[in-house]
């Protein structure tokens, strides 16, 4: 079995493959090929979002691999502006009409804020009651089968308090930022004692962790990349990746990590400042 078939049981029952191939900011038909080729070699899981708007190309790229639906993990992302069960629920119908599939195996809440607000760390407003409405249309998709699991995404503990608490259900997922330098401990560990399993997006660090000469001394030890190593890292600690790259070099490259990182080296990892 290679790490590509590897999967974490989410609290629900539903298996998630370790690894996905990561879609943002790649359009509509840039979406087709890179889709059909990673299914074509392993790989099991596509994380994508409605703000992406790249699902018609991810359908059309499973169809072109010849991959059975059954056999494939789609992760999809309620926009982060859409902040009432109406506007969520439309989202989910919208990414299963342009998937052409008739269920999701897990959606997310992509943002506890509309996207405009996210960056203002320190007086960013709640959308407590929000978020909660469209946890209800979630919930009801999810009674109805057309999703297998939900989560959200970019959530910080009282984001995931307010929800637990107000609702009773737990998120099966949290995707966050998450890289060798940014390992947001705090998130990480609320979600680990609530059974919420973490997926790490931008292992790069957005391209900055390529350049950084400590990470190139443990990948010179290994025999492998910095990217490599830095997919590697979130792995070890548990959680599931989102390699993003349309070419085939890279999508191979980026999911070829069935090798493990010395705890020594794990420690100078942890402790780097980025």
């Amino acid at each position: 079995m290679t790490i590509l078939e590897e999967s974490y049981m989410l609290s629900n029952g539903v298996s998630i493959p370790k690894i996905a191939l990561g879609t943002w900011q790649v359009k509509t038909p840039e979406a087709v090929h890179p889709t059909e080729f990673a299914l074509n070699n392993g790989y099991l899981h596509i994380d994508t979002a409605h703000a992406y708007e790249n699902a018609k190309g991810i359908r059309e790229g499973i169809k072109a691999s010849g991959v059975n639906r059954e056999g494939i993990f789609i992760t999809s992302k309620v926009r982060g502006e859409s902040k009432t069960y109406t506007k969520a629920m439309l989202d989910i119908h919208e990414q299963l009409a342009d998937l052409d599939i008739e269920y999701l195996d897990l959606m997310l809440i992509h943002c506890p804020t509309p996207w405009r607000l996210f960056s203002h760390k320190e007086s960013r407003p709640n959308f407590y009651k929000e978020n909660v409405d469209v946890w209800s249309a979630m919930r009801e998709a999810y009674d109805k089968k057309l999703i297998r699991a939900i989560g959200v995404s970019n959530f910080n503990v009282d984001d995931l308090n307010n929800l637990i608490n107000e609702t009773g259900v737990k998120p099966t997922v949290n995707q966050i930022q998450y890289h060798i330098g940014n390992t947001q401990p705090e998130i990480v560990k609320f979600c680990q004692e609530n059974d919420i399993i973490v997926e790490g997006y931008s292992s790069l660090g957005t391209g900055r962790l390529l350049d950084n000469q400590d990470i190139k001394k443990i990948a010179d030890k290994y025999d492998k990349s910095i990217a490599q190593i830095a997919y590697r890292y979130p792995l070890q600690n548990g959680l599931v990746i989102l390699p993003k790259s349309v070419h085939d070099k890279y999508i191979l490259e980026n999911a070829d990590l069935d090798f493990e990182i010395e705890q020594e080296d794990m420690d100078f990892l942890d402790n780097l400042s980025l």
